[in-house]
Parts: C-alpha cells; sequence; structure tokens
C-alpha cells in the first residue's frame, strides 16, 4: 500500500507550514492533532499501527516488537514492546485528546519475516494486532504487511493520510555456520 502524504503549498510569497517529523522508536506510541506533524518509523518484523479520528482529527502511531511476553515487575516502559500494552496505550492516548473509540480507523504496517533461519516473530505480530483490532470494533481500513523486506513508514496523524514504502537494497544476513569441531590430531593421505 502506498498512499502519499499531503503536501502543503503556501500561496505565493508566504512560506509553506513547516512538518514536524517525529520518529516513533521501538516501544513507542505518539498522538497528535496538530496539522504539520508527520509520524515516521521503519519495520521488519515490528507492527506498528496507525490510528485515526476523522472527526477529532486525532491520530496516533505505535510501534511494537513482540506480540506477546509481559513478564512480572518489567518495568511499564518497557511493556510498550509488547502488543497489548502498545495497543491500549495508543488508543488511550487518542481518547484523551477527543478521539472517540467507534470512529478510529486503523493501519497496519510491517510483520516481515526478516531471517529465514528464525522463527517467524512478524506472523505472531501481525495475527495478535488483526486480532486485537478485531476484538476491540476498531475498524482496519488498510494494510501493508508480511513479507521479508522493511518498510518506512510516514503517518500524518491529524489528517490521515499514510506513506508506506519498501526499504530498497537490503540484504538478508549471511547465515553464521557454527565451525567445524576442532581435534587434536592430523589425519595425513
Amino acid at each position: 500500500m502506498t498512499n502519499n502524504l499531503a503536501t502543503a503549498s503556501a500561496p505565493h510569497g508566504q512560506a509553506a507550514p513547516t512538518i514536524n517529523r517525529r520518529h516513533v522508536n521501538q516501544g513507542e506510541c505518539r498522538v497528535s492533532s496538530d496539522p504539520d506533524v508527520v509520524f515516521t518509523t521503519v519495520l521488519g518484523s515490528c507492527v506498528s499501527a496507525c490510528l485515526y479520528d476523522p472527526v477529532a482529527q486525532v491520530g496516533g502511531m505505535n510501534h511494537f516488537l513482540l506480540a506477546h511476553g509481559v513478564e512480572e515487575g518489567c518495568d511499564p516502559r518497557l511493556l510498550q514492546r509488547y502488543g497489548v500494552h502498545a495497543m491500549e496505550v495508543l488508543i488511550n492516548g487518542m481518547l484523551k485528546r477527543g478521539g472517540d473509540r467507534s470512529r478510529l480507523r486503523a493501519r497496519l504496517f510491517g510483520g516481515a519475516s526478516m531471517h529465514a533461519a528464525l522463527r517467524d516473530i512478524g506472523a505472531d505480530n501481525i495475527e495478535f494486532a488483526r486480532s486485537f483490532l478485531r476484538l476491540e470494533g476498531i475498524k482496519l481500513i488498510a494494510e501493508d504487511l508480511g513479507g521479508t523486506v522493511a518498510r518506512r513508514v510516514d503517518f500524518q496523524a491529524a489528517a490521515g493520510p499514510v506513506r508506506c514504502r519498501l526499504v530498497v537494497g537490503q540484504q538478508e544476513p549471511p547465515l553464521l555456520l557454527a565451525p567445524a569441531e576442532r581435534t587434536s590430531h592430523v589425519e595425513i593421505f
């Protein structure tokens, strides 16, 4: 999915509005109703939900690392790495800024399988995010999920448009094989 962000233009002789880019890192969530704010993130196996309320003109983005796995006694700042906490923090942040749960619209991004030799964390994240939205009654209007390539996402939260681009030219890291077992004897042939 590739949507173009709204491009601001100013009348002749006036300065164009300044776009304020704010990066959303792993485990973070940001919410804004400022029309000049664009949230941006880069995703591999992580998933990002972009939620938007078109009436309140408020939107937000999260970036979670793992679908499940909250540990007891975990630092509350680290909880947003997990899907359930990241989604709840995002929704609550939007409700505090005037959003209404019944009007929320969602777009999902990420969930790539980044390394063939490892467990497919991206697939787990995708399954969790879709299920969460379905159970919460939040309408999923678009997604760009899965595959084997990272994505860069830009989200103009107050207006709703999203641009998702594949990160081209990336290469899967080579498999590291364990060295052959060493022996102390030499075989001559």
